[in-house]
């Protein structure tokens, strides 16, 4: 049974994940979120073009996904499958893995969606809370600075292992955030790409249609 209470958390995790929240959001409204801006579904594309309540609409609710994943989705399963208690923190974790996947690569979209950053919060909130503040206090700092959330978000994804072992001194955890931080990163390699060009959007600069 502990078997099939992993293989349950992993698909369930990926499919609260791949709820693509920006682009039924931005549908709602009669706008295509991939094909305005940078193409992403993500908070940030959406609000740009859809405008603050629609943006932290979908940061938040992306965010839950994360949370849900892990906490609530996982307490079911051990409920429901009867599994042993020290095997929460196992669960966790394939839940954190899964949902930020289903969230990236949304099989609603085929195998297209987000950056993860927001779900990735809502996965470490409900693992490793301390090392969600110590990343969050830097991605609001860079962004302060840089007035880029690229910039933030990279260097807080860059960080997260770090303040993952920081706080925990375990190793399981760190190896874990440490795959979520090499997915954050690469999925931001467009971003990176304007940033060296000098062609990524800031936060309060005029809307780009271009996706280049």
């Amino acid at each position: 049974m502990q078997v099939v209470s992993y293989i349950a958390v992993m698909i369930g995790a990926y499919l609260v994940g791949s709820i693509p929240t920006g682009y039924l959001v931005a549908r709602a409204k009669g706008v295509d979120i991939r094909t305005v801006g940078s193409g992403n579904i993500g908070a940030t594309n959406v609000f740009r073009f859809l405008g603050k309540p629609a943006g932290v609409f979908v940061l938040v609710f992306d965010g839950l996904k994360g949370f849900a994943a892990c906490a609530w989705l996982v307490d079911f399963a051990i409920r429901i499958f009867a599994a042993p208690a020290d095997s929460g923190v196992y669960l966790r974790l394939i839940a954190g893995l899964s949902v930020v996947l289903g969230h990236n690569y949304t099989c609603w979209l085929r195998f297209k969606g987000g950056k993860g950053i927001a779900t990735s919060a809502g996965v470490l909130a409900a693992i490793v809370p301390k090392a969600l503040l110590i990343i969050l206090g830097l991605w609001i700092l860079f962004f302060a600075l840089t007035r880029y959330v690229s910039v933030g978000s990279l260097v807080a994804s860059f960080t997260l292992p770090f303040a993952t072992w920081f706080t925990t001194r375990n190793w399981t955890l760190t190896l874990v955030t440490g795959a979520m931080s090499v997915l954050a990163i690469y999925k931001h390699k467009s971003n990176i790409q304007r940033l060296l060009k000098g062609t990524e959007n800031r936060i309060g600069s005029p809307k780009k249609q271009s996706t280049s």
